[in-house]
């Protein structure tokens, strides 16, 4: 090993600039006498979601996150939700659609009553959508804006660390497709630095698929690498299982190379298909005309666990996702989750397989 670490801080210093596909196998090669990562329990995970204030703490909560079990769930990721006006606002903090602390903390009770572990998982998100931003476009252009945010950021954070480490939750989750950001690595380590003063749990930060999980400069700093997997599967409506499951072969390629440069177990922090007709073309637009298509979710997903499960740098996945209503989805949903659809029975399939 002492031999590789000269190539190793090369490689990291390549790969910062930008690393191409045929640089990436050379780099593979050159690590292949590497140890396979030590065998650990899967993350069977669901995102379990609710964007308001009290529902986590629900009664009808409680039942949602039963069924979880039910299916063979062993992991649950927890969201909660603050808010910055626009992508240039550096002002971050909770609206009236925040889950409340009492509210996650009952959440996160239940789910270890059951046997679960938890990931809690803070997203910040933009109020002013109007324009068409999205969380991964918060960018500043001078310092003091990023010295605001990243005060603010830190802010919004450690208190979930502080709720983490009293609730006794399993992993925390430091930040999700920040893609505008993560150029501020000095920035990041800080608030890493911060986490874990306070919080003794494992880390990771949910990385967007498609401009950020290759460039981020301090997983180093992290127990996993997290990446949010809505990796596109077909150009043209209703693929075939055998199109979906290629399209996935060449994903995971690509992950693969990466996984063994890094050297850390990798986790789909987050992975879904709505159910419309779009799914496989852009799995994270749940929006798309023509009313619900479950078969080709149920589809994605066939695709997905038979190409991915087994392989030996992936330590877990989490499904977007599940709602704290137990009544959510069915037949005429075209939402994310899986809920009284087929797609249940597909996760569930894999799931409950020890």
């Amino acid at each position: 090993m002492k031999r590789l670490l000269p190539l190793i801080k090369i490689a990291v210093s390549i790969i910062s600039v930008g690393l191409s596909f045929a640089s990436h196998i050379y780099l593979a090669e050159l690590l292949a006498d590497q140890p396979d990562y030590p065998s650990k329990e899967f993350q069977k995970g669901i995102c379990y979601v609710s964007w308001e204030p009290d529902t986590y703490a629900s009664s009808y909560s409680d039942r949602s996150i039963e069924s979880l079990t039910q299916i063979g769930t062993n992991w649950i990721s927890i969201l909660t939700t603050w808010y910055q006006k626009d992508a240039n606002s550096p002002r971050v903090y909770p609206t009236e659609k925040t889950p409340q602390d009492t509210s996650l903390k009952h959440a996160i009770r239940k789910a270890h009553e059951l046997g679960l572990k938890v990931m809690l998982k803070p997203h910040v998100d933009l109020v002013d959508t109007d324009n068409g931003q999205w969380r991964g476009e918060i960018f500043f252009y001078n310092n003091e804006d990023w010295k605001r945010w990243f005060g603010e950021y830190k802010i919004f954070i450690t208190h979930y660390a502080a709720l983490a480490q009293a609730s006794g939750v399993d992993m925390l989750c430091i930040g999700t497709e920040l893609s505008g950001t993560i150029d501020r690595r000095d920035d990041w380590i800080e608030v890493i630095r911060a986490i874990r003063q306070i919080y003794k749990g494992r880390l990771t930060y949910a990385a967007n698929w498609s401009d950020e999980f290759e460039r981020i400069g301090f997983w180093d700093k992290l127990d996993y690498a997290g990446v949010d997997a809505y990796f596109p599967l077909a150009k043209d409506e209703n693929p075939t299982l055998a199109e979906l499951k290629n399209a996935w072969k060449g994903w995971v390629d690509q992950i693969e190379i990466w996984a063994k440069f890094l050297g850390k177990p990798i986790i789909f922090t987050e992975v879904g298909y709505p159910s419309v007709s779009t799914a496989a073309i852009a799995p994270w637009q749940w929006n798309a005309p023509g009313g619900p298509k479950l078969q080709i979710q149920e589809r994605c997903y066939r695709a997905l666990l038979e190409t991915i499960w087994g392989r030996q740098w992936l330590a877990g996945i989490y499904c977007w996702n599940w709602s704290a209503n137990p009544d959510a989805g069915g037949p005429y949903d075209e939402s994310f989750t899986l809920q009284n659809k087929p797609a249940q029975k597909i996760l569930a399939e894999w799931y409950q397989r020890s």
